[in-house]
């Protein structure tokens, strides 16, 4: 399979994972500039494998499949990172990666019924509020001052992805409603009765 240039944007985005768990827990000078640069280059990335693919008309199965793990793939391995170091609860970032991984299971039920559930403003502020937040807490790390700040900024994403996440949830089970899938919107046949049921236990 030929792989085009936002296929290779997801792909070095997926690579960067592990090199910025490496930076941001081992200790050296400046770890926190060099990690929070690798951050935001996944997160360019991120930006324009979609926009590259869309504008080419290069959107591809391989691509649409990669993008979504890559994007988890940075998120989480950053938070985590991120309470390894002692900068984030833990309890917060479990809401925040069980929320992402909620809605991956809930997509993949919605795809196998042939629903497709567009994103919603509240998943593209969510997104926008994780990259700010870990931003904050990777430099925060240097400099103390934005201590307040970055506690605020981890808040926002916590309520942002609890409320995203049910919003989801809620459209799914909208268009579940509206567009029942095949097995169960067809009509079962009635099961064979046992010989002789039909005689002895008829309404006769």
């Amino acid at each position: 399979m030929k792989l085009n240039l936002p296929n290779w944007l997801t792909l070095l985005r997926i690579f960067l994972v592990p090199v910025l768990v490496v930076v941001l827990l081992t200790k050296f000078d400046l770890r926190e500039v060099i990690g929070l640069a690798i951050f935001w280059i996944a997160g360019i990335t991120d930006f324009f494998d979609g926009w590259i693919a869309r504008r080419r008309g290069q959107v591809t199965t391989l691509g649409t499949l990669l993008d979504p793990i890559a994007d988890k793939l940075l998120i989480s391995s950053a938070f985590i990172s991120l309470v390894q170091l002692g900068l984030a609860p833990a309890w917060m970032v479990v809401v925040i990666v069980g929320r992402e991984f909620a809605v991956s299971g809930l997509r993949a039920i919605a795809a196998d019924q042939g629903l497709t559930i567009p994103a919603s403003p509240l998943g593209k502020l969510k997104t926008f509020s994780q990259f700010v937040a870990i931003s904050l807490l990777i430099i925060r790390f240097r400099y103390g001052w934005l201590e307040l700040t970055s506690k605020v900024a981890l808040w926002i994403v916590v309520v942002i992805a609890l409320f995203s996440g049910v919003d989801y949830f809620r459209r799914f089970l909208k268009r579940l409603l509206e567009h029942p899938p095949e097995a169960a919107a067809r009509p079962h046949p009635p099961a064979p009765s046992p010989a002789g049921e039909g005689a002895a236990g008829g309404r006769g």
